[in-house]
């Protein structure tokens, strides 16, 4: 090996950061087996001294080739920032920079986007969900850009996805209240098709029960007014012992519904939600839920697309674990 090729590229990064050539050829591709503290001193000296490591980066030297575009459903969304922060934080420290839009739900909006997208020759995408329009999977295949699917499972993604399989979830779940003794249940959320996440969870739920599972659709507005008119409209015509909660925000408004009506939860009625946001940590009352790894979800994802921007060629389809977190709003155990 010439001596100049040790004073420069990956050499010279490796010298700097006082680690091996192939601790600095790891941090590059985003795998794991060193710290995250030492990556990001990598790949802040590798951007300093502008070392790209293969014939995939230095394609990075092309107009916006260090762009990352990321859609997302809506700003209004906890879930979402917590996957956002892990997503972008990465990939930041990683050297891209990011664009980011939002498609209110809609598989159309997506396909624009995408197309729009494309056009600009970014280095990667990454898209909320496994459901779109059906021409942004040939799209993106067509173009051989990598793209990380977030949020939700497919074993056969456009490239990459890291999420959470929702069905299963949902399942899982209703195995756990179904445990309490809850027999007589119901899932308040949006409509049908608008949000393909919560239709694959209440598939899980129905998985469970032996009974139908009664369904209240609301419009998209504010999620503690949607939780709690949906509540009032669904004690109506129904009596549950138990309500499934698209998310956490919406439990809380049917929780407050519930006791406005002069029920007792959990005595006479159990309220769950999901996704376990950071507003569960301040109730008075802690809603039982489901804790989801958003933010893990997001680093890791990133992290398997910044190895495909370098070639690497890893696991396609991951499903991270979800967690059950017993609250105050449900029984302790079976006390029927």
């Amino acid at each position: 090996m010439r001596d100049v090729d040790k004073q420069s590229g990956i050499y010279a990064v490796a010298a700097e950061a006082g680690v091996s050539v192939m601790s600095v050829s790891r941090a590059m591709r985003g795998v794991d087996g060193i710290s995250a503290k030492k990556r990001d001193a990598i790949l802040e000296i590798a951007r300093r001294l502008n070392y790209v490591p293969n014939s995939n980066a230095r394609a990075l030297s092309q107009a916006n080739a260090d762009l990352i575009g990321i859609s997302l459903p809506t700003f209004a969304n906890d879930v979402f920032a917590d996957v956002l922060e892990g997503t972008r934080g990465t990939i930041r420290r990683a050297g891209f920079s990011t664009v980011i839009d939002t498609t209110e739900y809609d598989p159309e909006a997506e396909r624009r986007w995408v197309e729009r997208l494309l056009s600009w020759r970014p280095a990667g995408l990454i898209l909320t969900g496994v459901d779109h329009h059906s021409d942004v999977r040939s799209m993106l295949r067509d173009a051989k850009i990598p793209t990380l699917e977030t949020w939700d499972y497919d074993p056969d993604p456009i490239d990459v996805v890291v999420g959470i399989d929702h069905v299963a979830a949902g399942a899982q779940l209703g195995t756990e209240i179904r445990k309490l003794g809850y027999e007589k249940p119901a899932f308040i959320g949006v409509a049908r098709g608008h949000d393909a996440r919560a239709d694959k969870r209440l598939l899980g739920l129905r998985s469970v029960f032996d009974v139908p599972i009664a369904r209240i659709a609301t419009k998209p507005a504010n999620s503690f007014r949607m939780g709690s008119e949906a509540m009032h409209q669904l004690l109506q015509d129904h009596a549950p012992d138990v309500v499934f909660f698209l998310n956490d925000h919406m439990a809380f408004g049917g929780l407050i519904a519930a006791q406005s009506q002069g029920l007792k939860v959990p005595d006479d009625i159990g309220v769950v939600g999901f996704n376990a946001l950071d507003l569960n940590t301040v109730l008075p009352i802690p809603l039982t839920t489901m804790q989801t790894p958003r933010r893990v979800m997001g680093v890791t994802g990133a992290r398997r697309l910044l190895a495909r921007l370098n070639g690497v060629e890893g696991e396609r389809a991951t499903a991270l674990p979800v967690t059950f977190v017993p609250g105050a709003t449900t029984r302790l155990q079976n006390q029927r």
